[in-house]
């Protein structure tokens, strides 16, 4: 880093806190305005703030750990969430069924689900604490990639016994907060926007940088790390490098940390099974805030389409990082760490003033990330539990207070969290695999069976969520999709004992639940209620959206696919690609697209 980069960085650090502060007036016209813009934001900027949000610095750098050490079958890897699949179902039905409840969070929704007495009390404020729970653990996850980011960069110095990751990670939290605290989701969103707009503009320039100045050899080195903290180097070739088609089978080292994938083919059939059931139950925190924050369904539609066409462009970068971190170890010698390819090619391979601007998007990046989060855990304390339950008489003012102390407060926990954790890898596995697990089946079932009700849904949640912290405390090593299981198992249990051990949902709240929302599903006891013409209007509807998300979900994975084949100049597999993605596109089109509609009529 040169004056010049370190001018630069600097340049968009004093930019993004001027526009959030900027942004401050409007948010403080009450919590309406700080945690949903007042639904009055455009559907573009939504979704340009969702893509920013996304593109983490964490998840950058463990999807390019993937790709740099398995090649192109890495991203099969991450559809465990880093490819977030859920957009496909956001994009379809989950996105509108969301914003047709005209709430601020995700458990206010259980209001309308399960009614405003004890039982939807009960699920409201189980799904309050689960999710403020997860905003910590996200926190912790962001705090240690951006830490090792930017530590690698500014010179941070270790200070009190703590490591320079922890006081990097401090540092970039501490500015996103400024103008997070100002100025709510007005200030979340023109941010993400202004800094969507750089992160851009350094993917277009690194990618082709790399396709035009760095060419793989025939055979060249990897490296997997292994369990006991070292690392191994493996030879590879260009071809198998860059094969977009997975193997049934992998042939790692035992001993290595990503053997668990050996057993390739079924650990992205467990991979897809668990994004199914994610994205038919829909999402929480910063994603499904956007939606709640939409103006119409069909808004809604166009924030998904255009939030996942700007994400795809993330994998050419990621895949451009890891060809030029191969090239490198071929010239210096192989690195070690998969986690460090993307800071040491940045650090080596990037010149003078397009670096700070590399290193000004990528912190764009992270701080996208820490603000989006923390401002829609924030709403769940807020809204959810101390206007609710503590003080319903509280002023704006007073509720404007506990919005930005709860933020620094979540921020607080999460980078205390970080000391505990030794790798990005690790605290992800454990958030999509167990955490996230926890909260699985309950989250799915709230959609699609009218009998669940609010206790059912607070015990499968409790005790996933248990479940998911005994075995981290247990047995942090075992696999991920034995955790998985375990965690949701035991969910299951939860739920349905809670379910039948407590009555039904009173008929009339489970009626208004369904003539707005209109879900497919087990709805027929209360469907039947309902005049045959609105019967055939939601089946009408039903069906095109099943339709429509069997071409949504292979749609977003070849969309991200080929411009992976792009950049590995894999014309052959780039061809078939393009073929297959305007079949889908076609597809989606006449089964979706064309039949966005505005508001939801309810008869």
């Amino acid at each position: 880093m040169t004056i010049l980069d370190y001018t630069i960085v600097a340049v968009y650090i004093f930019a993004m806190i001027f526009v959030g502060l900027f942004m401050q007036r409007k948010a403080s016209q009450g919590i309406e305005s700080y945690f949903l813009g007042k639904r009055n934001i455009p559907w573009w900027a939504l979704g340009a703030s969702g893509m920013a949000s996304n593109l983490d610095i964490s998840g950058t750098m463990i999807n390019t750990a993937f790709i740099f050490a398995l090649g192109a079958t890495g991203f099969f890897i991450e559809i465990r969430g880093g490819v977030t699949l859920i957009m496909a179902f956001l994009m379809i039905f989950q996105g509108k069924w969301n914003r047709r409840a005209e709430v601020m969070t995700m458990a206010e929704w259980m209001h309308f689900r399960f009614g405003k007495e004890r039982e939807g009390d009960v699920a409201r404020i189980i799904a309050a604490v689960s999710i403020l729970i997860m905003t910590v653990a996200m926190i912790t996850y962001f705090a240690i990639g951006s830490g090792k980011f930017v530590a690698e960069f500014l010179g941070v110095p270790p200070l009190m016994g703590l490591s320079p990751q922890f006081w990097a990670a401090t540092l970039m939290i501490v500015l996103a907060m400024i103008y997070t605290v100002a100025s709510g989701l007005y200030g979340v969103v023109w941010t993400d926007v202004f800094q969507g707009l750089l992160i851009f503009g350094t993917i277009i320039y690194i990618c082709i940088l790399a396709v035009s100045q760095f060419n793989l050899p025939e055979t060249f080195l990897i490296s997997v790390p292994l369990r006991d903290g070292g690392f191994q180097a493996i030879e590879t070739t260009r071809a198998a490098w860059t094969n977009l088609m997975p193997s049934w089978e992998m042939n790692l080292p035992a001993n290595s940390a990503y053997s668990i994938y050996n057993l390739f083919g079924i650990a992205i059939l467990f991979y897809l099974l668990k994004v199914i059931l994610e994205g038919s139950g829909g999402t929480s925190q910063y994603m499904i805030q956007r939606f709640f924050a939409s103006r119409s369904d069909r808004e809604a539609g166009l924030l998904s389409l255009f939030w996942t066409t700007l994400l795809a462009f993330r994998w050419p970068f990621i895949v451009s990082i890891a060809m030029m971190g191969a090239v490198l170890g071929v010239q210096q010698g192989v690195i070690q760490d998969p986690e460090t390819v993307l800071p040491v090619v940045i650090n080596q391979l990037v010149p003078v003033g397009a670096k700070g601007l590399l290193v000004a998007g990528l912190m764009a990046a992270a701080m996208s990330t820490f603000d989006s989060t923390v401002n829609a855990g924030a709403a769940y304390w807020v809204k959810d539990i101390y206007q609710t339950y503590i003080n319903p008489g509280a002023s704006e003012r007073r509720l404007m207070l506990h919005g930005r102390v709860s933020s620094l407060v979540l921020v607080v926990l999460g980078l205390l969290f970080m000391l505990l954790i030794k790798n990005i890898n690790e605290i992800w596995g454990w958030i999509t695999s167990s955490l996230g697990a926890g909260l699985l089946l309950p989250t799915l079932a709230r959609w699609y069976w009218w009998r669940m009700n609010g206790y059912g849904f607070a015990a499968g949640t409790a005790v996933g969520m248990i479940a998911a912290v005994i075995q981290r405390l247990v047995a942090p090593e075992i696999p991920e999709y034995f955790a998985f299981v375990f965690a949701t198992l035991s969910s299951l249990v939860g739920m349905v004992i809670g379910t039948y051990l407590t009555k039904p949902t009173d008929e009339s709240v489970l009626l208004e639940f369904y003539k707005r929302t209109r879900p497919f599903g087990f709805w027929g006891p209360i469907k039947k209620k309902l005049s045959p013409s609105v019967q055939t209007q939601i089946d009408t509807e039903n069906r095109r959206d099943k339709l429509s998300t069997f071409f949504a979900v292979p749609w977003q994975v070849v969309l991200f696919l080929t411009g992976m084949a792009l950049i590995m100049k894999r014309w052959d597999q780039l061809s078939w690609l393009l073929l297959i993605l305007v079949s889908l596109s076609t597809g989606l089109y006449f089964s979706w697209f064309r039949h966005l509609s505005g508001e939801v009529k309810v008869e």
